[in-house]
């Protein structure tokens, strides 16, 4: 019985992803494959890589958001932000994981990466939560998951290109769940720092701060910047980025004096790596997603599910769990690029709203970070704690349930995403 050419493209792809080659680069060997199998023109391939790539003016803000992460992390804006969170919460008893997550929801406000955010955030405050390392990566970890839900946000402007969804009312879309999951995992820290009797830090002086509000506010000023030019009018999305790399930049060299000429140069390499990779990996999305529409198979998984009849809630919920086991195998944006199109056909058809069904898509992407064996983030804390990598996914799990939960309530309650974008005059 002859095997299809699709069948032997997926093959493919499990067997050279199983031998350590890159997904992107696996995506691409399948794909001319199967192009070879079918009798299609072989140049059909980098015709697809280049109109995806360089017709895509969405795509340039991915290597901006990701270089002004860089440079926030090898300047001093992220130490002087977590002084001034330390003003804010360090007062309450478990503060430092306050500090934790509420750093992580200003943060998300510049970076847009999950792994800037834990990188960025972790390295200092990780030092400073001596009382239990592995507890301290397993919030460090939880907390940068919010990066990408409040804008801006690498993973929607991805979503953005797959769906031709606004990015800037996907945006906005990620507010409040973004909120809503900190306040989750505060209340979270606050119950287990109680349990387990963590100290009350010291409250910061009163007269010390207007002096670390004053040090903190260049940084603080930039998310206020992205949101006003985005929101405003003033700017697109990828020229916010463009004002966001500039910005860390001017601050951390001429306002801080924070940074040698050594240090930009590597930052600058390591989120030239950083672009590289993502963008072999959407190279390698859009080929594959040209064999996915030449097989039908989005029509075909659309008239799949129709036979079952599911409504908008059932499909979510199919989403939901689908999403959640894959992210416990597969990287983010695989699960974004590859597996996430084939859906959107069939949301369109159940009158399911892009923006909120992006918003939870990404949400899902977010937890699969968390989740082992393939949790990126544990890997990354377990690194900078130097503690047993099962043992942060322990001290996780309280968390991860709690992102479940708000998971399920945004779901259910589209108007918790949809609302602030319609605010700002958002018809869908």
């Amino acid at each position: 019985m002859p095997v299809s050419p699709f069948a032997l493209c997926i093959v493919t792809i499990v067997f050279l992803g199983t031998l350590g080659l890159p997904i992107g680069h696996s995506m691409i060997a399948a794909s001319i494959l199967y192009l070879l199998l079918s009798g299609l023109d072989l140049g059909t391939a980098a015709e697809q890589i280049l109109n995806g790539l360089f017709n895509s003016y969405v795509l340039l803000a991915i290597p901006l958001f990701i270089l002004a992460a860089d440079l926030m992390n090898i300047g001093s804006l992220t130490d002087r932000l977590l002084q001034f969170c330390l003003v804010l919460v360090g007062r309450f008893r478990g503060g430092l994981g306050h500090v934790n997550v509420v750093a992580n929801m200003i943060f998300a406000g510049m970076s847009g990466s999950a792994i800037a955010d834990a990188v960025g955030v972790g390295r200092i405050i990780i030092g400073m939560m001596t009382k239990d390392g592995r507890y301290a990566g397993a919030v460090t970890a939880s907390a940068a998951i919010i990066g990408p839900i409040i804008p801006p946000s690498i993973p929607m402007v991805l979503y953005a290109l797959i769906s031709d969804t606004s990015i800037g009312y996907l945006f906005l879309g990620g507010f409040v769940p973004g909120i809503m999951l900190g306040i989750a995992f505060m209340f979270m820290n606050s119950v287990l720092a109680r349990r387990r009797g963590f100290p009350v830090e010291p409250p910061i002086a009163l007269q010390d701060v207007p002096r670390i509000t004053l040090r903190a506010f260049p940084a603080l000023m930039l998310p206020v910047i992205l949101l006003f030019g985005i929101y405003g009018g003033v700017m697109t999305p990828t020229e916010a980025a463009a004002a966001a790399a500039f910005y860390a930049l001017l601050a951390s060299t001429v306002l801080y004096r924070a940074v040698t000429w050594k240090q930009l140069y590597e930052a600058i390499l390591t989120s030239g790596k950083a672009t590289t990779s993502i963008g072999m990996l959407i190279a390698g999305a859009l080929v594959f997603n040209y064999v996915v529409t030449v097989e039908n198979v989005p029509k075909s998984l659309a008239a799949l599910l129709s036979s079952y009849q599911l409504s908008a809630p059932g499909f979510l919920l199919t989403v939901n769990i689908t999403l959640l086991i894959l992210g416990c195998l597969l990287e983010g944006s695989t699960i974004l690029l590859v597996i996430v199109p084939i859906f959107i056909p069939t949301a369109k058809a159940l009158g399911i709203d892009l923006v909120h069904f992006g918003v939870v898509v990404v949400v899902n992407i977010m937890i699969g970070l968390l989740t082992p064996p393939y949790g990126l983030l544990l890997f990354v804390l377990a690194n900078m704690t130097k503690q047993p990598l099962t043992a942060i996914v322990r001290e996780a799990v309280p968390f991860v349930i709690l992102a479940i939960v708000v998971l399920a309530l945004i779901t259910m309650f589209p108007e918790s995403i949809l609302w602030l974008p319609r605010v700002f005059g958002y018809k869908g």
